[in-house]
């Protein structure tokens, strides 16, 4: 048991049953109109349930926009957010609203969003009567509308912030003050001022180029962010006030990372000044606004654990309010001896509760957690693709109403084939229902590929995930058979098995003579590799093994037939790569095709002009693909044994995406894919 994280926190009016805090974080669940409808209703219950004590929900509008996120406008939207705070008050789970205005014209963009959709309708009449022309022209013309109304959307701030009249300022706070009143009559407990965006870059000296009052000295960079806090404490004197702190760090280089916000020294002098307004809680993040959310939601390698700590830790020697940090606190170790040293007074878990919902509860019960990868893989990306979030590691995100482990109504002996991480996973739900689990596995180790996965740059952390199933899987007595091969007579006295057989290395399509070719696979696994190299698959397999050889010192090319590398990487990732491949030269040949491979040359062709290109090499990486391995099901079949699950071949009831299909981390539990039989059946 973890007692700093368990005790409670007095935050203004509020007490904190603990200090696990889940912070704002942008979900997507929300209803097409902002409304907090069923999805974000029944994700911020499971959080309440596994015991979190203070739940932020993020990016709250107080003005109607067609941005995607929540809204609480009109006193017509208090039921909904009323039934939120009833429903995590049911288990003394303290929530708030971070408010932010969506710093943009909204009216503006609101008229172009319209004037899209006039045009759509006009291609739509035209091609009724006939006018492909017209409807092709209408088409297009909605298509860069659209196009321009979302640029606006996401970078208008650095423009906006400068240029918004005092009036529209005061328009804006009197807009967040009723907001904050709405949230009081729903029931609501905090606000959390989102001191980043708007307000945080009216702070910034990089972003605010402003000559008026608020414009030019910290006195006068600071005053509406102040003004803003006075505001709400007037129209919800009840409601505690959170005031999201964003500090400029810096990175490993010197460089500062975020533009947004305050540098250390201003961020802890406007502290004080918080506490001097009344803010009741601080939490310090990192700044914004780089057009990177890397810089703010960083991937795993990118920064240390904790990373902005140092900042919180200033602040909280500041002032006498309780701090919160975040910023990759992993574990739960981790957020206790952040308490133990006094260097917050809260720990937010963002990314960490979307792996594991229970943190709070397994911090008293003393099961462990499955600790975030900080993949970035189904979270930021889905922010940035304007999706709703889920993790790699769990697949109840988004669908927490209808997806979850029940209870057996008939306990089996099932036995699973393969100890990657999709038989590790479905050996633990098949556990957790009460089922006796044996897992075969014929290598030394479970974990299967992702022991590959974790050899390119920055990949290690990924390992936590073998971690856990070494922890949770002897403690829900699940058998783990090693160097075991499974057999069809022995799998034959199961009641069910799971294959989770995994994937190879596919052989290269074209003709290859007199050549030095190696597959990735074996790259990834130790082989070495001298003097230059080309790899055939740009990737996310290519790509990570081209930056794996090239920081090796290796002299290394990419060919790719598709028109960029690495296109399914997450875009908070992509540009470390990118600063990699600079810095190293890897040669990047987009579009195009391998024709023949002889004598270690290979010949190409540029698909978009059919130019010829020849690349000469000491050794040609294979990184083209995988493909499933097969699984002879005949002995099993015939002896009409019941095959229940599996992965890669057969039935694909359960799609577990960590195939290796990208050997950094393509692993995708999508909720919607789950086995019916291993949850529910």
């Amino acid at each position: 048991m973890l007692k700093k994280l368990l005790e409670p926190v007095k935050a203004g009016r509020l007490t904190l049953k603990n200090r696990i805090m889940f912070p704002p974080l942008t979900t997507g669940y929300e209803e097409r109109d902002g409304s907090i409808g069923e999805r974000s209703l029944n994700f911020y219950e499971r959080l309440a349930k596994g015991g979190t004590g203070y739940i932020v929900i993020g990016d709250v509008a107080p003005v109607r926009t067609a941005s995607p996120t929540p809204k609480l406008y009109d006193d017509s939207q208090i039921p909904v957010y009323k039934k939120l705070a009833d429903t995590l008050h049911q288990y003394d789970c303290k929530v708030a609203l971070q408010i932010f205005h969506t710093e943009y014209d909204v009216p503006g963009v609101g008229k172009m969003i319209m004037q899209a959709g006039m045009a759509r309708q006009a291609a739509a009449k035209a091609r009724e009567e006939g006018n492909e022309q017209e409807a092709a022209k209408q088409t297009q013309l909605a298509e860069q509308i659209t196009k321009d109304a979302y640029a606006k959307l996401h970078h208008d701030m650095q423009h906006f912030v400068s240029e918004a009249t005092a009036a529209q300022l005061e328009e804006i706070k009197t807009g967040i003050a009723a907001c904050a009143k709405r949230a009081e009559s729903a029931g609501i407990d905090a606000i959390e001022v989102h001191g980043d965006r708007l307000v945080g870059s009216l702070c910034s000296k990089v972003l605010n180029h402003r000559t008026d009052e608020y414009g030019g000295s910290f006195e006068n960079r600071t005053r509406y962010a102040l003004e803003v806090v006075k505001a709400i404490k007037e129209a919800a004197p009840d409601l505690m006030i959170e005031y999201k702190l964003p500090i400029i760090t810096k990175n490993a280089d010197g460089s500062l990372r975020g533009k947004g916000g305050l540098e250390a020294e201003e961020g802890v002098a406007f502290a004080k000044l918080l506490e001097e307004a009344g803010v009741d809680m601080i939490q310090v993040a990192q700044a914004n606004h780089t057009g990177n959310m890397g810089d703010t939601i960083p991937p795993m390698g990118d920064v240390d654990y904790n990373w902005t700590l140092p900042a919180a830790r200033a602040v909280k020697k500041a002032v006498s309010v309780p701090v919160a940090t975040v910023g990759r606190v992993i574990s739960l170790e981790a957020g206790e001896k952040i308490l133990e040293d006094q260097d917050a007074d809260i720990v937010a878990y963002g990314r960490s509760m979307l792996a594991d919902p229970d943190i709070a509860n397994k911090a008293a019960s003393g099961e462990c957690i499955r600790e975030c990868l900080n993949c970035n893989k189904g979270c930021v990306d889905a922010i940035q693709g304007r999706r709703y979030i889920s993790c790699v590691l769990n697949a109840e995100n988004g669908n927490e109403g209808t997806v979850f482990i029940k209870p057996a109504e008939k306990i089996k002996n099932i036995a699973v084939v393969g100890a990657g991480i999709a038989g590790l996973e479905a050996a633990r739900v098949a556990a957790k229902r009460g089922h006796h689990v044996t897992v075969y596995e014929k290598s030394d180790k479970i974990g299967g590929q992702i022991h590959l996965a974790a050899v390119p740059p920055r990949k290690s952390e990924i390992l936590r995930a073998v971690t856990y199933y070494e922890k949770i899987l002897p403690q829900l007595n699940v058998n783990i058979k090693l160097n075991t091969e499974a057999e069809a007579e022995e799998l034959n006295q199961y009641d069910a098995v799971i294959l989770a057989v995994g994937a190879h290395n596919m052989a290269l399509p074209m003709p290859v003579e007199n050549s030095n070719v190696v597959s990735a696979w074996e790259v990834l696994a130790g082989k070495e590799v001298q003097g230059s190299c080309v790899v055939l698959g740009g990737g996310l397999v290519g790509t990570e093994t081209a930056e794996y050889l090239a920081q090796k010192g290796v002299k290394v090319s990419i060919v790719e037939m598709m028109d960029k590398i690495a296109a399914g990487e997450s875009s908070t990732v992509m540009p470390l790569i990118v600063k990699d491949f600079e810095k190293h030269e890897v040669a990047q040949y987009i579009q195009t095709k391998v024709v023949s491979i002889k004598n270690n040359v290979i010949e190409a062709v540029h698909t978009p002009d059919e130019a010829p290109v020849e690349l000469k090499a000491d050794t040609i990486i294979n990184a083209l693909g995988s493909k499933k391995n097969i699984f002879d099901l005949y002995e099993l079949l015939s002896l009409f044994f019941q095959l229940q699950w599996s992965c890669h071949s057969v039935q694909l009831s359960f799609r577990l995406q960590w195939s290796f299909h990208s050997v950094q981390l393509s692993f995708r539990l999508q909720s919607w894919c789950l086995s019916l039989w291993l949850f529910s059946g």
